[in-house]
């Protein structure tokens, strides 16, 4: 059996998620030989370039997708939130595998919470969504930009004694091992009333070749049918606003039975205008739900 190539940024992040898809690909074929191929991105060689003046997600996917698209690779992992809501021509998602914890977490040195934090506490995250979010609940919080992976953000928060919180994802530190790892910070993790995720939070995308048959024969035995689901409703959203990461968007669906809801919010990256919206629909058209909860935004 020939080998497959399953091609991943060098973060540890991204290690991590690419080897939890080689573990699952080896349990569903034993005998499958799969290689790990690390690619450089944009995203790696300017790591102090803003994500929101630099190019949002496609920084940390062109060079992979190059490769794919010219067959060194078989596989691309992904963030499923790092991906682009229009692929490539020439690709599709193979496989969504079960997500890993969606919600994002509020980390300090000192508070125990957002609504602990003395007025005027400086908050350290990148992303436009947690900024207009954090914004609308405390307008008197200082946000600070943060770059680096998730590590690199951690230490951060530990020597900068200016810096009074972070905000993170929980699948990353989960990924890692990093979830309340530190007993010297304090941990909360923000429900969806508080910080609705990135569309495709916590999910990883296989992404491949539209027309490699053989391959995606092969990842349709990850697939998991609810997180694909889902995040095909979350990405329908964000895709019929024409957002990315360089707009303050959120949105993230479950599944029960054979019903989808999704919630979806666009903010302004103030805080001071919150639309906020609920569609609830068939599992099996999750693109309907997902255009819907957009028209709804759009009002």
């Amino acid at each position: 059996m020939k080998p497959l190539r399953i091609g991943t940024r060098g973060s540890p992040l991204a290690l991590a998620q690419t080897g939890i898809i080689r573990g699952l690909l080896q349990s569903a074929y034993p005998q499958l030989p799969v290689e790990v191929k690390v690619i450089k991105t944009s995203g790696d060689n300017f790591t102090n370039l803003s994500l929101v003046m630099g190019g949002g997600k496609g920084l940390f996917t062109k060079e992979i997708e190059e490769q794919l698209l010219s067959g060194e690779i078989h596989v691309a992992v992904h963030s499923l939130k790092d991906l682009p809501t229009i692929l490539s021509d020439g690709l599709t998602i193979g496989a969504v595998p079960a997500r890993e914890n969606a919600h994002d977490v509020f980390i300090s040195k000192k508070f125990g919470s957002v609504q602990k934090l003395p007025k005027g506490a400086r908050v350290a995250t990148s992303s436009l969504r947690r900024r207009g979010q954090l914004l609308a609940r405390r307008p008197d919080l200082q946000i600070e930009e943060i770059r680096g992976n998730v590590e690199t953000r951690l230490r951060k928060l530990a020597e900068n004694d200016a810096l009074d919180a972070l905000i993170l994802a929980a699948a990353g530190l989960r990924r890692l091992g990093l979830w309340k790892k530190d007993e010297h910070l304090q941990w909360q993790e923000l429900d969806f009333a508080e910080m609705i995720p990135a569309v495709g939070q916590g999910a990883m995308a296989c992404e491949v070749r539209e027309a490699d048959a053989e391959t995606r024969e092969l990842l349709m035995r990850i697939n998991d049918a609810n997180t694909a689901a889902c995040t095909s409703a979350e990405r329908a959203f964000l895709r019929a606003l024409g957002g990315g990461c360089q707009v303050p968007y959120a949105g993230h669906a479950t599944v029960d039975g054979e019903r989808l809801r999704l919630i979806g919010a666009t903010f302004s990256p103030d805080g001071k205008s919150v639309n906020r919206v609920e569609a609830i629909g068939s599992k099996a058209d999750p693109g309907e739900v997902g255009e819907r909860a957009a028209n709804q935004v759009r009002g």
